[in-house]
């Protein structure tokens, strides 16, 4: 039975450390898993990563970069994870389409409407069967970023930027308590891995029965 889960939250939160410890977990279980993270996982969407991304590249617009997101995101889905739900995989997503609802809607402030219009386009109607958002504060994370020294343009946008965004990801949350599980990010990466373990646990007990 395929299951699709997309890992959501602040950059310095863990999401990516999370969802690569899951699918280790889920392989050692006897699962099929691909690991895929947005902007990227395909040859056209890795490009359009480096555009959005590096420090070096050429500045975008919030809603140009919505464009180029949701490109890469169409891409990804035909490409990638598409096909691997058609073959009744495990698909791991580092951030998905409420990535671009939490930063150009309620980051950047472009309009809620638009975004989730451009979101249906790209993702044509697809969604995560389950969100797990690693919660963390604004403030904890952006120290995160700046300590290990691996930024990116986003991470220049300042903390009213990120404190906009993370008030985005917990009212997403709070709108769709069945579909989205929140953990708290702020232990150690173990800890927090085990708790995204207990939430998801009733998730794949039934996927597995249905195997």
């Amino acid at each position: 039975m395929p299951l699709f889960i997309a890992f959501e939250g602040l950059d310095g939160g863990g999401k990516s450390t999370q969802a690569r410890l899951l699918a280790e977990a889920l392989r050692r279980r006897g699962y099929a898993v691909t690991e895929t993270r947005e902007p990227g996982g395909t040859a056209l969407g890795e490009g359009i990563r480096g555009l959005l991304l590096e420090s070096d590249a050429p500045p975008a617009t919030p809603l140009a970069a919505a464009f180029l997101l949701s490109a890469a995101r169409a891409q990804l889905v035909s490409e990638v994870i598409g096909p691997a739900l058609a073959r009744g995989e495990v698909v791991i997503a580092d951030r998905f389409a409420d990535s671009t609802v939490a930063y150009q809607a309620f980051g950047y402030g472009l309009g809620r409407e638009s975004m989730d219009r451009l979101v249906a386009i790209a993702t044509g109607g697809l969604r995560p069967d389950v969100v797990v958002y690693v919660d963390i504060e604004p403030e904890v994370g952006l120290q995160r970023v700046q300590a290990r020294g691996a930024g990116n343009r986003f991470d220049a946008t300042g903390l009213a930027f990120y404190r906009r965004v993370h008030r985005g990801y917990r009212h997403l949350a709070a709108l769709e308590p069945d579909r989205w599980v929140t953990v708290d990010g702020a232990g150690a990466p173990e800890s927090v891995h085990s708790a995204v373990l207990r939430a998801l646990e009733p998730i794949l007990t039934r996927v597995a029965e249905a195997v």
